[in-house]
């Protein structure tokens, strides 16, 4: 996705006030102010605040799936590669967490003012990059055939979201109190214990 300089800030910003405020929380005109432009520069670049959001979503997810291409590639085993790809999702989903947090809000809303079509099909197109990775890894002997791949992408989503939805629960097993403590963990701890969980899983002969 092709996006100006000038774009690119105004999103930057959105992206801010979004997470804080959430969607409906969020005016257009706070967007502008904060941005330091004229509030007619949103609807001559994205036309509303939906199509706001939809093109930042969409940047976002774009923007990903190219990484993902990149690392992948980047590595020569498969489980070096499965290792990368999962650094740098739980990566990603930390830096933007606020965002995932309000995109899956407003996609479970009944009045959806948001069109996700493009958002799932490249969010799709995603998983679809890690499933092929798994896929060819089987075929060429690295990982068990003994695998439901599909649900391995919810696996390590799903550990993630649990800490992250339940920070206070962890927060004092694990001594979490501050930013900078719970990012270490999550980027460093929790990072290698998916790794070694879906490495398990790949490798396990039942």
């Amino acid at each position: 996705m092709e996006l100006s300089e000038k774009q690119l800030e105004i999103l930057k910003v959105a992206e801010e006030l979004f997470s804080k405020n959430g969607f409906d929380g969020t005016s257009v005109r706070a967007i502008a102010k904060m941005a330091n432009i004229n509030i007619a520069m949103i609807s001559y670049y994205f036309g509303s605040k939906e199509k706001l959001l939809e093109t930042l979503v969409s940047y976002r997810i774009s923007n990903f799936q190219v990484a993902v291409g990149q690392t992948i590639e980047s590595e020569s085993t498969y489980i070096a590669k499965i290792d990368a790809v999962i650094a740098l999702l739980i990566t990603r989903i930390h830096e933007g967490r606020k965002i995932h947090k309000l995109v899956h809000f407003e996609f479970s809303r009944e009045d959806k003012k948001i069109d996700f079509t493009n958002y799932l099909k490249k969010k799709d197109e995603n998983i679809q990059l890690f499933t092929n990775l798994i896929k060819e890894g089987q075929a060429d002997g690295a990982f068990s055939k003994n695998v439901d791949v599909e649900l391995i992408v919810p696996t390590i989503l799903g550990t993630y979201f649990n800490l992250y939805y339940n920070k206070k629960i962890y927060a004092q097993t694990q001594g979490l109190f501050d930013e900078e403590s719970f990012d270490h963990f999550v980027l460093n701890n929790l990072t290698q214990h998916i790794q070694r969980t879906i490495k398990a899983l790949l490798t396990y002969e039942a």
